[in-house]
């Protein structure tokens, strides 16, 4: 009797621990509109020296959006959205530990990884902010790339079939059952389809979502800048955890800011949304700057009559991109706080040197709304009570930075979607995470309710 087929939608760290946890059990295949991870490297090494494509905007791809970052992974369900909640804290962290040996097994260091003791939790409570002490290593965003080789040759040893450069446009549905998905006007018969087309595809999941009639729900989306200091600013902070989780309520508003995705001594890169460009980090191993980079958000969360976060964040994007000329805006802060652009002369009086060239010095109040500019200066206010000198007049702001994956249907147990048998979501796209390792966790927990529908 022949193995049922099984279509797996998005390469991403979803899709492919999705893929490894069936293969053998199914007919797998994996469809990605992107490249392989081999043509997609933003950095080379040049004799001893490194030379970094900082105007790499690729999401798509084998590995996803997280396939281009510098791979930290947060081994800890308290961050990376409230996937959590679904599976219960224990097998949370069975799954966190399951990614954590597929990784080692593919090449990340295999080193435990601990949190040191740091006066930066005590002076952080002082101030009224949290202090997040969680589980990481880091990869590198120099030897990410052959790690998810590793995983997609061995996949592919086993059995596991790669479509790239598709598109999928639909899925097929058929008495309520899932039957396949369409490419190219055809229809690709599966038993089972796994829905993890990652962040960047989340507006058009949702829209497919939407079609079939399935319940959706708009999550909050973050909205901020790319900040840049000297590494040894937040030399102690990176000595604590590498990347350091603050969370702090802002006093004019009392919204909820956070730091996000830390790169020590790493590099500002560019990223790309549907509707415009924005900021993004990596780090490597091998080779560093003299810079520190954070994202620094706002959360932003909408109730009637306008709940479509990801529209709203849409528009923030196109006027940015409108403002820098379609490329990200960059300002230091004190020009910031004194209501006037930066220019090219200006940035060059500080002593702060920028990563990414490729940039627009202007004014970000004329690119975000008012309160989230308010809630990042109060916020970086507040920061340098605990990393002094984050606030310093000559720190850079690179916007936008925005964090969408805001759309999450309705789903049952193995994250199955409501009224739709045999189709399941996992990942960022799906609104349930945000993050390489939440997001490999649930494309497990997806190819688990696969694997026990299979054994029944």
């Amino acid at each position: 009797m022949a193995k049922p087929k099984v279509i797996i939608v998005g390469a991403g760290p979803g899709g492919l621990l999705a893929a490894h946890k069936l293969a053998g059990f199914a007919r797998v295949t994996v469809i990605e509109r992107g490249h392989d991870i081999s043509q997609r490297a933003c950095q080379v090494m040049k004799g001893r020296d490194c030379i970094y494509c900082n105007v790499c905007s690729v999401t798509a791809g084998v590995g996803g959006a997280g396939g281009m970052s510098d791979g930290k992974l947060n081994l800890s369900s308290q961050v990376g959205g409230d996937w959590a909640e679904f599976v219960g804290p224990h097998r949370a962290d069975e799954l966190i530990d399951e990614v954590d040996r597929y990784f080692i097994e593919h090449g990340a260091p295999p080193e435990d990884p601990h949190v040191s003791p740091s006066g930066l939790a005590t002076r952080a409570a002082a101030s009224g902010i949290e202090f997040i002490p969680i589980r990481q290593k880091h990869i590198g965003s120099d030897m990410l790339p052959r790690v998810i080789g590793s995983m997609k040759n061995g996949m592919e040893e086993r059995g596991v079939k790669f479509k790239l450069n598709t598109l999928v446009s639909d899925i097929a549905v058929e008495k309520g059952k899932v039957t396949g998905v369409v490419v190219n006007d055809e229809k690709i018969s599966a038993d089972y389809v796994v829905m993890a087309p990652g962040r960047s595809a989340s507006t058009w999941l949702g829209d497919v979502m939407k079609k079939f009639e399935v319940p959706i729900k708009y999550m909050p989306i973050d909205v901020g800048v790319r900040v840049e200091v000297p590494s040894m600013v937040y030399e102690e902070a990176v000595k604590t955890n590498w990347d350091p989780k603050f969370r702090m309520y802002t006093p004019t508003y009392d919204d909820l800011v956070r730091t996000f995705c830390t790169c020590p001594y790493g590099f500002v890169v560019q990223d790309t949304y549907e509707s415009g460009v924005g900021a993004n980090g990596h780090s490597q191993r091998n080779c560093r700057s003299k810079n520190t980079n954070f994202s620094f958000l706002t959360k932003i969360n909408l109730t009637e009559p306008v709940e479509n976060t990801n529209e709203y964040g849409a528009t923030i994007a196109h006027q940015a991109k409108t403002i820098g000329g379609g490329r990200p805006i960059l300002q230091r802060l004190g020009d910031l706080k004194r209501g006037r652009r930066s220019t090219w002369s200006r940035l060059q009086r500080s002593y702060v040197e920028p990563t990414l060239k490729a940039v627009t010095p202007g004014d970000i109040s004329m690119a975000l709304p008012h309160r989230v500019v308010t809630d990042l200066v109060e916020g970086l206010d507040m920061l340098d009570r605990v990393v002094p000198g984050v606030a310093s007049d000559t720190t850079l702001l690179y916007a936008p930075e925005i964090k969408f994956a805001a759309l999450r249907p309705q789903t049952m147990d193995h994250f199955e979607v409501v009224s739709i048998d045999n189709l399941f979501v996992a990942g960022d796209g799906a609104g349930l995470t945000r993050g390489i390792v939440p997001a490999a966790a649930t494309g497990i927990e997806a190819a688990e309710g696969v694997l026990a529908r299979i054994k029944k």
